[in-house]
């Protein structure tokens, strides 16, 4: 099926291959497209900005046209340019009425020509520069000369063709070094034509440093396709608990890409990260082989630029090629999502899953010329189902779920917004269904490597919008949400998932635990085995576990369910180790440990204490805890004897409040100091929420509480090791103490249990 056909999810018109939009002047739009060749052309349009209005407005002097049906905003605005549209809000503000107008103006143009970015261009061909900035900071200047002060060490640059260049400034003349290096960076850039310019942590870090070096320097950064230069103003943004404020950065016909917030993003799912920082997240990806180079950083770092060693060269093209990796892996959805909706591209990534389906219905009831509804009333209503029926360790434990729950739920029992007088919900929630197992099967099918990445992304999308409508529904800031229709899909939901769950327990099964859509259980033909696979083996277990069995449980399950809802058993697992709700942990057939809920892999801990909860409950789950003695006297020793590179022991914490906030909390007694923000106090940096520390705990010479005793981890001299040892010695008994006793209750439920379990 040719997918980007369909005119309400990709838009009704199919102009292909272009990659940026720029407002221009006054009226009109810059389109810039690529051709087969592979250069850049810019079109120059028209620009008609509007207002959807609840009345007209022939008391301005302004004419109007009256929508079809007659919701809250049956009226339709449209002015001649961006200036007049900002005269026109005020206007509508100063007379009383209430209007709704889009505050972009590439959404304005998109959603009003039914256009929409990349259409008909491969991954491939976007042009995507990577850049990794490398500087020569103050807090760590000390170790050659105390007066030299900061400036750019090395900028990187690569591209998606496996082109790459180093600027590295001479640190014995720096000065006129570092404004040539920023000079041709800027020449660079304007030469190779990016559409995209991508780093890591690119908002926060080395954008706002290129720019203050840039104004010390005297030189601008014109990187604009129209000689623009870089503009950037305040922003915030929510995932999930997190909040990141950020300088957002802009420039005329380019987009930028943060793969710091690409992984941000990626975790929500997941939760899989040890850390955001790119050396982390390249880690976590296997993406570069470059060992310990890729983590050189602190005093170590900047002996190598001083020594102007091929160590410091290798440092900062890993960075860009970690960089160019994890956004080809991660970025390759949002591309196909620029596709979709009315926004550039560096846009689509942040804004959330809900206000992207908004856009989808303003531009299709703008483009059937029809009123939309004012936002709807916000109510409370009832989530999903949660619940934990057993604690410990289980043996031959399985998952089921009920595939696309809620989509399911809302297609067969009708639960739609009651405001959608054209039915976009049901129509896009439909095709998206059925376009999502279509994009499945091509993969599958697939041989091509490239076809077969592009067909992985797309169904992602579909997978991330299908799942998404349900969250809609209950979206304060969307036109159509219906909170009642929200309710009753969850009510629903929780009512088929206990009617599951009273299923497999009147026939035998073991349920453990239940989370929103899915269900981990052992089955009844493991409860005849009599014992754990830990005892008897996987060959006694899977000659108790027939085919025949498997499909009757299955079949059971399914009879139960209404027609249109669909049970898939998914996963099988060696055990399971059951902790609180929403906290366990999973043995794969292959060995491997997923640990799953903030109580168990918390990053409040250091990581040598996150890996030393793995293995502790991978040997609880195994039926080991006798060697859990030895574990815990192997990390003791590795800390006693200095073995592990710093990042074992450092603590990484992000910033929730500003350090104005944290000094007026301190000041009233309404929190306790911390490390991470006595810190960034002491660096005398502007830190924002969002922002991360990463520091360790230095030995001193009298006992002091952690937040005195912090130091950065960049600091840190792996010649001159000063971890406080004895600190994190007492972290790992304390973890033990903890944990501990759960080898104790384990190792009992699970013998009591031993026929069910």
């Amino acid at each position: 099926m040719e997918f980007e056909k369909n005119r309400l999810l990709f838009g009704a018109d199919l102009t292909p291959r272009i990659v940026a939009i720029e407002l221009g002047e006054t009226g009109t739009v810059k389109v810039y497209r690529r051709e087969a060749d592979g250069s850049t052309i810019a079109d120059v349009e028209p620009f008609h900005p509007f207002v959807w209005c609840d009345s007209d407005v022939v008391d301005l002097g302004i004419e109007s046209e009256k929508l079809e049906s007659s919701l809250k905003y049956g009226w339709l605005v449209t002015v001649d340019s961006w200036k007049e549209l900002i005269a026109l809000r005020n206007g509508l503000k100063g007379t009383g009425r209430d209007f709704f107008a889009f505050t972009d103006p590439v959404q304005h143009y998109l959603t009003a020509t039914g256009r929409t970015l990349f259409k008909d261009l491969p991954f491939e061909e976007l042009k995507r520069m990577q850049i990794e900035v490398l500087s020569f900071e103050n807090a760590v200047a000390g170790i050659d000369d105390p007066g030299r002060g900061d400036h750019i060490m090395s900028i990187a640059l690569s591209d998606n063709t496996g082109w790459e260049e180093q600027l590295v400034v001479d640190p014995k003349n720096v000065e006129e070094s570092e404004h040539a290096a920023l000079k041709r960076l800027t020449a660079i850039i304007k030469e190779r034509d990016p559409d995209v310019i991508e780093g890591h942590d690119l908002f926060r870090s080395d954008l706002p440093y290129l720019v203050a070096r840039a104004k010390k320097a005297k030189t601008k950064l014109d990187w604009g396709r129209s000689d623009g230069f870089l503009r950037s103003r305040p922003s915030r943004l929510q995932i999930a608990e997190k909040t990141i404020d950020y300088p957002k950065f802009t420039v005329g016909g380019r987009h930028f890409v943060d793969t710091f917030l690409l992984a941000q993003f990626y975790d929500v799912g997941m939760r899989s990260l040890a850390g955001f920082e790119r050396t982390d997240v390249a880690r976590h990806f296997d993406l570069c082989d470059s060992g310990e180079i890729s983590t050189l950083t602190g005093k170590e770092l900047q002996r190598a630029y001083l020594d102007n060693s091929e160590q410091f060269r290798r440092r900062a093209l890993c960075g860009v090629r970690e960089t160019r990796a994890l956004s080809e892996l991660l970025s390759a959805s949002y591309f196909i999502q620029a596709q979709i909706f009315p926004y550039n591209y560096q846009d689509v990534i942040v804004r959330g899953n809900a206000t992207r389906i908004n856009a989808l219905f303003l531009r299709e009831y703008f483009r059937q010329r029809h009123s939309i509804p004012e936002l709807p009333m916000v109510r409370a209503f009832e989530g999903g189902y949660t619940d934990i029926f057993f604690t410990g360790v289980a043996h031959n434990v399985w998952h089921c779920d009920v595939a696309s729950l809620y989509p399911s739920i809302m297609l067969k029992f009708d639960c739609f917004p009651v405001s959608d007088q054209l039915q976009i919900f049901r129509h896009l929630l439909t095709d998206l269904r059925t376009f999502r197992l279509e994009a499945k099967a091509e993969m599958r099918a697939e041989k091509d490597p490239a076809k077969q990445h592009h067909l992985q992304a797309l169904q992602n999308t579909f997978k991330i919008l299908l799942n998404s409508f349900y969250g809609y529904l209950g979206f304060a800031q969307g036109h159509f949400a219906d909170f009642d229709a929200a309710a009753r899909v969850t009510q629903i939901g929780r009512d088929l998932l206990k009617k599951m769950i009273d299923w497999l327990g009147a026939h035998g099964a073991k349920v453990i635990e239940v989370d929103t859509d899915g269900i981990y259980f052992v089955p009844p033909f493991s409860m005849k085995a009599g014992m754990s696979p830990a005892k008897k083996g996987k060959a006694a277990n899977s000659a108790a576990t027939t085919a025949d069995e498997i499909d009757e449980l299955r079949e059971g399950l399914a009879k139960e369910l209404p027609e249109g809802i669909e049970i898939e058993f998914d996963e099988e697992f060696d055990a399971m180790f059951s902790y609180k709700a929403k906290n366990y942990a999973l043995l794969t057939k292959d060995g491997d440990v997923i640990m799953k809920g903030g109580a168990l892999k918390s990053r409040g801990l250091e990581k040598f204490q996150r890996v030393f909860l793995e293995d502790m409950i991978k040997l609880i789950m195994e039926g080991k805890p006798e060697a859990i003695t030895n574990l815990r006297d192997e990390f003791e020793r590795k800390i006693q004897n200095c073995e592990w590179k710093i990042d074992m022991l450092m603590k990484t914490d992000t910033l929730q409040d500003s350090l104005d906030k944290y000094r007026a909390k301190i000041a009233g007694s309404a929190r306790n100091r911390a490390a991470a923000y006595e810190l960034a106090l002491a660096s005398g940096r502007n830190y924002k929420p969002g922002d991360q520390i990463s520091y360790y705990i230095k030995a001193t010479p009298k006992k002091v509480p952690a937040y005195e005793a912090a130091k950065l981890a960049s600091e840190f001299d792996p010649e001159n090791r000063d971890e406080n040892v004895d600190y994190y010695v007492a972290k790992l008994d304390d973890l033990m103490k903890k944990f501990g006793g759960l080898t104790v209750a384990a190792g009992s439920t699970a013998k009591q249990e031993n026929l069910a379990l």
